[in-house]
């Protein structure tokens, strides 16, 4: 994983989304420290990222001229 560029806590404060120079935005388990999840796809940085009002979509925009849209989905399927 590469420097943070962005987190967002989830609407219910049970996840935290991190954006990465790595291009990868990790889903985080703040009560546990451990990681829950990783989303590939951008090409470059990712500078930004934000939990959808419902808290199963996440956003992310990075440096390579893309928004993508994610399922965030608890992967342990909570």
């Amino acid at each position: 994983m590469g420097k943070v560029r962005a987190v967002a806590f989830s609407p219910d404060g049970r996840r935290l989304a991190s954006a990465a120079e790595d291009g990868t935005v990790r889903l985080w388990d703040p009560d546990s420290h451990q990681e829950a999840l990783v989303l590939a796809g951008h090409a470059g940085p990712v500078t930004g990222v934000a939990w959808g009002p419902g808290g199963k979509r996440l956003a992310s925009a990075g440096t390579d001229g893309t928004f993508r849209l994610g399922d965030a989905a608890d992967p342990a399927g909570e």
